[in-house]
C-alpha cells in the first residue's frame, strides 16, 4: 500500500514538472535576443555641442573682421576719391590735389561751375578746337576742344570726350604753396620730404644738390603720372598729367 502511494506521488511530481517546463518554453523570461526590426532612419553623425557651435561662429567672425581692417586701412592711407563725382573709370586717383578740404583729380569730369565752385573765380578761361590748319600739328586731336582754366598758382587743362562732349581734366600744374598733393606735398617742400612721401619715384637726371632736376612718380600704368620740378633742393612746381590717346 505504502509502495503504491509513493509511486503515485512520484508520478504526480513528474507530471507537474513536465507542465512547468512546457510553460517556460512558450513564455521565456529575461531573454537576451535583440528585436529583429530596426528603426527606419538614424542620424549619420552626432550634432555639434552648443560649445562647439559657439566656437565655430567666433572663429569665422574674427577672420572677416581682420580682412576688412587691412583693406580699409589701405584705401584710406593711399587712395582718396575726388570731390567731383566721377563719370566712367578714373585711371589714377593718386593724381590729385587738395584745396580747402576739396580734392580735384586727373580724369574728373568738370565744367566752369564745378571748378569755380571749388577754387573760386578763374583769372582766365580760354578754349581751342584743334583743326588741320591751326599750326599745332596735333592730328590725333582734330575736332577736339581743349579748355584751360587759370587760377592763382594753378593751371588746369581739360578736353572734351568723344561720347557725350563732356570735359575731363588731363593736366594740372601747381606753382603755389596753397595746393597740396593727397600725400601732403606742396611747392616749397624739400627733396628729402618729397622722397619720403613718394618712395616709388626717382630723380630723372640724378640731379646735383644745387642744380635743377625733375622727380618723377609713375603709379600703376607707368604712362600717366606726376613730375616735381626741383631747384636748389626745393620743389618749384608740380605737374600732374594724363596722356591723350
Amino acid at each position: 500500500m505504502k509502495a503504491k502511494r509513493k509511486l503515485g506521488t512520484i508520478i504526480v511530481i513528474m507530471i507537474l514538472s513536465i507542465a512547468v517546463l512546457a510553460g517556460c518554453e512558450k513564455n521565456p523570461v529575461g531573454s537576451s535576443t535583440a528585436p529583429t526590426s530596426a528603426p527606419t532612419s538614424a542620424p549619420t553623425s552626432a550634432p555639434a555641442t552648443d560649445k562647439e557651435a559657439e566656437d565655430d561662429t567666433t572663429d569665422t567672425s574674427t577672420d572677416i573682421s581682420d580682412d576688412n581692417t587691412v583693406d580699409n586701412n589701405t584705401d584710406t592711407d593711399v587712395i582718396k576719391e575726388g570731390t567731383i563725382p566721377k563719370s566712367g573709370n578714373v585711371i589714377l586717383k593718386e593724381l590729385a590735389f587738395v584745396y580747402n578740404d576739396n580734392t580735384v583729380a586727373i580724369s574728373d569730369i568738370v565744367d566752369d561751375e564745378k571748378l569755380e565752385g571749388i577754387l573760386g573765380k578763374a583769372d582766365e578761361i580760354k578754349s581751342h578746337t584743334y583743326s588741320l590748319d591751326d599750326g599745332l600739328n596735333m592730328d590725333t586731336l582734330i575736332g577736339f576742344t581743349e579748355k584751360q582754366y587759370k587760377f592763382p598758382g594753378l593751371e588746369i587743362k581739360t578736353i572734351n570726350t568723344t561720347e557725350d562732349e563732356k570735359f575731363y581734366i588731363f593736366q594740372i600744374k601747381i606753382t603755389d604753396t596753397g595746393y597740396s598733393t593727397i600725400r601732403n606735398i606742396k611747392v616749397g617742400d624739400s627733396v628729402e620730404k618729397l622722397k619720403e612721401a613718394y618712395p616709388e619715384g626717382n630723380l630723372i637726371g640724378n640731379g646735383a644738390a644745387n642744380e635743377e632736376d625733375d622727380f618723377q612718380y609713375l603709379p600703376v600704368n607707368y604712362v600717366d603720372g606726376m613730375k616735381f620740378h626741383i631747384k636748389n633742393e626745393k620743389i618749384e612746381s608740380i605737374l600732374m598729367y594724363k596722356l591723350l590717346d
